[in-house]
């Protein structure tokens, strides 16, 4: 009996492991058979979980941030991790300084080293802050990093992603091909707006998040977002008021970059009309 995951196997960055049972409820509205079609699969959590609720479907996987990558590598992350559980001499959720953090960084790079690839992400879960990721070695070395480290080994999950259709592109790319798939239904969960994104591969603006849009128009699917992007909002606004257009479309522009502290800042933006 295959077992269906309720969260993701490896830790990711806005994974919808809370709106799982939800999720499972509205699908089946659907037909066994439908093609459903993954736009932004990130852990592979919705895609995993469509297949088994709907065995007969085809479920496209759009593993664009290299999830599948990771769960290959999970043999050597867990030796890893077991490794540094041997050499932290430094009390749990305490930071690790000094000595100690040399040596956990020669380890790690020693792990790189050997085998060509790190999963930074699943490391950080156990070295760095709650929430807070790193993408590359030198994400390390210039943060503090704390003994979090896991007691136990990541289950295998050789089944997780059976069955699963699995691309690697553009989610522009996938759609195209998809669109015109009698009663396709797509999986749309972008990277959410004024949330850090810093383990996804894409730079990601508020113009990209509005361009999702497009893709929403005339198609079958199941799309998230939260309260901080105010989509909704804007789209219930942009309802009300059809006839208004870009009131920016003819203005000037100029920037101003404004530093809050050593590591943080914002752009300031300043448009204007042209005198007659």
């Amino acid at each position: 009996m295959r077992k269906q995951y309720l969260s993701a196997p490896l830790p990711f960055q806005g994974q919808k492991r809370m709106f799982a049972k939800e999720y499972i409820k509205v699908l089946q509205q659907f037909p066994d058979g439908t093609t459903f079609v993954d736009l932004f699969g990130g852990s592979g959590l919705l895609s995993h979980i469509a297949k088994c609720q709907k065995p007969h479907s085809t479920v496209v996987y759009n593993d664009f941030d290299g999830y599948c990558q990771r769960l290959e590598a999970l043999p050597v992350t867990n030796v890893l991790l077991a490794e540094l559980r041997e050499i932290v001499d430094v009390p749990r959720h305490k930071p690790i300084l000094g000595e100690a953090k040399e040596r956990l960084l020669s380890c790690v790079r020693k792990y790189e080293r050997d085998y060509g690839y790190i999963d930074y992400v699943t490391l950080s879960s156990s070295i760095m802050f709650s929430m807070k990721y790193a993408t590359e070695f030198a994400d390390l070395e210039k943060e503090t990093l704390y003994n979090n480290i896991r007691t136990t080994d990541y289950e295998p999950c050789l089944d997780y992603l059976d069955g699963l259709t699995i691309t690697s592109c553009d989610y522009r790319e996938v759609f195209n091909q998809y669109k015109d798939v009698p009663g396709v239904v797509f999986l749309v969960d972008p990277p959410y707006l004024s949330t850090d994104s810093k383990t996804y591969k894409m730079y990601w603006k508020l113009s990209d998040y509005l361009d999702v849009l497009t893709v929403l128009a005339g198609h079958r699917f199941i799309y998230f977002t939260s309260n901080k992007s105010s989509i909704v909002e804007l789209c219930d606004w942009m309802g009300k008021h059809p006839e208004l257009g870009n009131p920016f479309e003819n203005c000037l522009r100029r920037e101003f970059n404004a530093h809050m502290n050593y590591s943080a800042s914002y752009t300031d933006i300043m448009l204007y009309t042209k005198a007659a």
